[in-house]
Order: C-alpha cells, then structure tokens, then sequence
C-alpha cells in the first residue's frame, strides 16, 4: 500500500503539473474522448478558469509527498439545482486500483458542503463503475444517477450530498 494521501488547494506554482496531468487524462480518454491534437501537439483545456474564478477550486493529489492526480471542482452543475460539479479527476496509473482515488475524491468531496454532482461519458464504463462504487461507499448508498443528453454534454450524472468537512 502507498504512504499517506495529501488533497491539497492547488497553487499557481501547481498549474504546470496539473495541466501536464490533464494531458495525460486526455491522452487516457482520447479513444471515447473526440478531440485533436492541436498545433503544440497538446489537447488543451480551459484550465486557467480554476485559478481565476471564485467559484472554481483546483486540487492536488499527493501520495507520500509525490504527485498522484488532480481534482477540479466549480459550480458548471449539468442538472440545475444542486452546488458543486467534478470537472475533471485523474489519478495516474500507477495509484490505481489501490484505494487512492475513493480516498482522495471523499477528501475532495467533504471540502465543499452541498449537493454534489459527478459524471461520465456512456462510453467510459471503467469510470462509470468506479464512481458508482465510490459515491455508494461515500454515501451509504444514498444517491441517484440520472442520464443527461445536453446538446453540449451527454452522460450519467450521480447526484449526492456532502456532509463537508468530515
């Protein structure tokens, strides 16, 4: 099992690793995900927003001092009525399947007290499953999901609250 698992407010000086990781969750997804390379030969992805906007708050992923992942949460909920969206959340492949992505989205999740909305693409069924399983375990089972068919968005949303900090 890995050391002890930090989720820290991200720092300008973190911007550079988070965005590097983003592009590797993107390279990850890049089979469901339909995006193009652009000309510097990155994804892209509007990233700055977390750092300038009240509403939105970038998270690091550390295990054992080292990077692990990232979260990013702001309030761009796809269903109305609820308070918080899970933007985006990677954790590399080598902390996977160990515990460390339920650990760090609960500690994610208990810094922000509300309703709580995460979703997937219908084609990404690993990470279907694996939230399904982390929300159940976060709360008691107490959740829904719901499919959304935006015309900007498409996926399942499940829907939840949080206590906040636990």
């Amino acid at each position: 099992m890995f050391g002890e698992i930090e989720i820290t407010g991200a720092s300008p000086g973190d911007r550079l690793p988070v965005f590097r990781m983003l592009e590797l969750y993107q390279h990850d997804l890049s089979d469901i995900w339909d995006q193009d390379l652009d000309v510097h030969g990155e994804y892209g992805y509007e990233l700055d927003r977390f750092w300038q906007r009240k509403e939105a708050w970038p998270y690091v992923i550390r295990v054992a001092g080292s990077l692990a992942g990232f979260a990013l949460v702001d309030k761009r909920v796809r269903i109305t009525g609820d308070d918080f969206w899970l933007d985006q959340f990677f954790v590399l492949k080598k902390y996977r399947r160990r515990g460390v992505g339920g650990r760090a989205a609960a500690a994610v999740f208990n810094q922000h007290t509300g309703r709580w909305q995460v979703g997937q693409m219908p084609e990404n069924t690993a990470a279907l499953t694996f939230w399904r399983h982390v929300i159940a375990s976060y709360t008691g089972g107490d959740y829904t999901e719901e499919r959304v068919e935006l015309s900007w968005w498409q996926g399942y949303v499940q829907r939840f609250s949080s206590p906040g900090r636990a």
